[in-house]
């Protein structure tokens, strides 16, 4: 397949490229800084957080999907997931491009946005500790982080794209295992972290499962 891979030097980024190259698919990557990609690898010159429409559409066009791991890493870049994602969704419909597959975390279900302004209180995966202790805790730590990420999903389910958002809980940078579990529409019960590259491995799958369009995948070991 032809990919193009959005945020390709973050940490799930990294993990997509790798991996999809590995598995012989051609990719494109769209960065900020390209020479902190592997030798060789297509790029494309694209800073999501002010984003270019041009290159954007370069960077898209042809793609039989696209691939995000896009996201704040500090509090400088809070918003960049919903201008960066608005901007690579209008990039695709501009293009043709459908298949869209995105990366954001698992308490976003219970986080207000413009779109859904009163979410359940509690995930339905989740347990009475995550519930009632470490969820609150969480939520209030990284608030306008999730704040953008939920305002990044209101784009996504409004963009008429084939697309679906993978929620996982913690990362971290453990090895591949391709051992996981998944849920529609909701958290993984005692699913508290998962390595990046096991959420890349999930949804480069997910590129070849039809029932994952239009649906919200919580995914965790």
């Amino acid at each position: 397949m032809n990919l193009t891979i959005v945020a390709a030097t973050g940490g799930i980024g990294r993990q997509l490229v790798a991996q999809a190259l590995a598995a012989g698919h051609d990719v494109t990557a769209a960065v900020r800084n390209p020479a902190n990609l592997p030798a060789g690898l297509r790029a494309v010159k694209v800073d999501l957080a002010t984003p270019d429409p041009a290159a954007l559409a370069e960077a898209v066009a042809g793609a039989d999907a696209v691939l995000s791991g896009l996201g704040a890493r500090g509090k400088a870049d809070f918003g960049v997931a919903e201008r960066g994602t608005r901007a690579v969704v209008a990039a695709m419909k501009e293009t043709g491009g459908r298949r869209l597959v995105v990366v954001s975390a698992a308490p976003i279900g219970t986080v207000p946005s413009p779109d859904r302004p009163n979410p359940p209180r509690h995930d339905p995966g989740d347990g009475f500790l995550m519930r009632h202790l470490a969820a609150p805790i969480v939520k209030r730590v990284f608030r306008d982080h999730y704040t953008d990420l939920a305002r990044m999903e209101d784009v996504i389910r409004d963009s008429g794209l084939d697309w679906t958002i993978v929620r996982p809980p913690q990362l971290t940078d453990k090895p591949l295992t391709g051992v996981y579990r998944t849920a529609y529409e909701r958290n993984l019960r005692r699913g508290l972290k998962i390595s990046r590259a096991d959420v890349a491995h999930y949804m480069l799958h997910a590129l070849a499962q039809p029932g994952t369009i239009g649906r919200i995948v919580g995914v965790s070991t």
